[in-house]
């Protein structure tokens, strides 16, 4: 865990305070994960454990371990393969060794298995990984903002991502995201968040379940004039989300966001040469300054760290 603090330290520089949180995060997941296994070999230890080996060895596994084990680790391939960051391969193996720890800790002995359930709860309740705090031109809506901001300008085009802080895809989305708004951000392609978590009127509003079952946290809502465009994923007539894949390949195709920025780039054009007309200069003159202006984003209403 310590090659994956590094790694998000050098390509996103972190608060001391966040990176200190993320490596209790991972460095506790850690431990957890290979509980079973430190119990099950450390010399000194293991001699005093029931085993269900022929030969008797408790230092060992048996065949019902062996199984337990084997079907973990066939299910964090199939739950990897739709993946996408690092964090999201090394979230899943935490997750599902950790239910394996506890089923093979409740065989092992019943009190192993209550007390590391519990420091699971107390993990779980207690350690929260640390928000993305990387660069972005992304601006936070509040339940009293968004519609007001949809609506300002029909011919900006805005890329709403509907979250919560508690969903772990989410979290594993926020830098996809940020880079998207660092690439595409600009005067008529606007990109913006909003937590659903703890605006409730605004899910319902926007009809985005919060629910674990429906499988639609993170949503992106593509919004013209106030109106939604376009969504994904798409919801099917029981009110689950139909299967999609958040990488920025899938965003860019799926959004056409190179046709829009083109067009959004147009618009920037368009409204500099007016500008010019109306203040009397010659086409071209400050072009520059006003398309730098254009692309700054404007301030957020809310702060990641308020988020």
């Amino acid at each position: 865990m310590g090659l994956i603090t590094g790694l998000c330290t050098f390509f996103v520089p972190l608060p001391s305070d966040l990176q200190m949180a993320a490596e209790t995060v991972y460095i506790t997941s850690l431990f957890m994960t290979v509980a079973f296994l430190v119990v099950r070999k450390a010399p000194g230890l293991c001699e005093h454990l029931a085993s269900q080996r022929e030969d008797g060895n408790s230092c060992d596994f048996d065949w019902g371990e062996l199984e337990i084990l084997m079907f973990l680790s066939a299910i964090v391939m199939m739950k990897n393969r739709r993946a996408i960051t690092l964090e999201q391969h090394i979230g899943n193996l935490f997750l599902f060794s950790k239910v394996a720890n506890t089923i093979l800790f409740f065989r092992l002995d019943i009190r192993l298995g209550i007390l590391y359930l519990a420091l699971c709860v107390a993990f779980v309740m207690t350690c929260k990984p640390p928000l993305y705090m990387g660069p972005e031109y992304i601006k936070y809506f509040s339940d009293k903002t968004i519609d007001e901001e949809l609506q300002r300008d029909s011919r900006v085009t805005w890329i709403v991502e509907f979250y919560a802080n508690w969903s772990s895809d989410c979290q594993s989305f926020a830098p996809i995201f940020a880079d998207l708004s660092l690439k595409y951000n600009c005067a008529g392609l606007r990109f913006g968040k909003v937590d659903i978590g703890r605006y409730g009127e605004v899910s319902e509003r926007y009809r985005v379940s919060t629910s674990p079952l429906a499988k639609q946290l993170p949503s992106l809502l593509l919004f013209q004039g106030g109106r939604e465009i376009m969504r994904r994923p798409m919801v099917d007539n029981k009110g689950r989300a139909v299967s999609w894949t958040f990488n920025e390949e899938n965003i860019i195709r799926e959004f056409n966001l190179n046709e829009l920025f083109q067009k959004a780039k147009k618009l920037n054009k368009g409204r500099g040469l007016k500008g010019e007309e109306h203040n009397g200069t010659q086409p071209g003159e400050g072009s520059d300054e006003l398309h730098a202006d254009a692309k700054t984003p404007e301030q957020p209403t809310e702060s990641k760290k308020d988020q």
